[in-house]
């Protein structure tokens, strides 16, 4: 997988970060449906990818806390689960405002990296299943291929079984 730079319009402030970093990714960009609102399936599906290589990235609340969990698009966020990863009692998910306020993306197009806040990240570890997975690139159409180690390094990611 060839190192990309972000340079011009075409970057994020997750390819950015990546560039930054040295992390090695390639950028995986199609065409987004605007009526289509299973934003990870579809990415999936354009992309020609297994499904499950393909990660979404949710904020949620433990204890009060917005934190960052990142699962496979075939499955769903357990928040008990989430909370035990952080130490905590009790996830919930976080309003969609408040996770675009904080990440500065939008959602369908939220990236665990280069977020404008910095969260605590919970990586799902079936991500390390696969030598490599996507997550958003920050738009809706954009996604990064990249190796799970670097995502998790990128995010300072706790990996932890967190889907279900």
């Amino acid at each position: 997988m060839a190192k990309r730079r972000a340079e011009g319009g075409g970057g994020t402030p997750a390819t950015v970060t990546l560039t930054s970093l040295g992390i090695p990714f390639t950028p995986r960009s199609y065409r987004h449906d605007p009526s289509v609102t299973a934003f990870g399936l579809e990415a999936a599906a354009a992309l020609g990818v297994d499904p499950p290589r393909v990660l979404k990235t949710l904020l949620a609340e433990v204890d009060g806390s917005l934190v960052v969990a990142i699962v496979p698009v075939t499955d769903q966020l357990d928040l008990k689960a989430l909370a035990t990863a952080l130490g905590g009692k009790r996830a919930t998910m976080a309003d969609p405002a408040v996770a675009e306020r904080k990440t500065g993306y939008v959602v369908g197009g939220i990236s665990p990296i280069g977020q404008r806040t910095t969260l605590p990240t919970v990586l799902d570890e079936s991500a390390f299943e696969h030598e490599t997975v996507l997550v958003s690139g920050g738009r809706r159409g954009f996604d990064l291929e990249l190796a799970p180690s670097d995502l998790g390094s990128a995010v300072s990611a706790v990996v932890a079984r967190i889907a279900r």
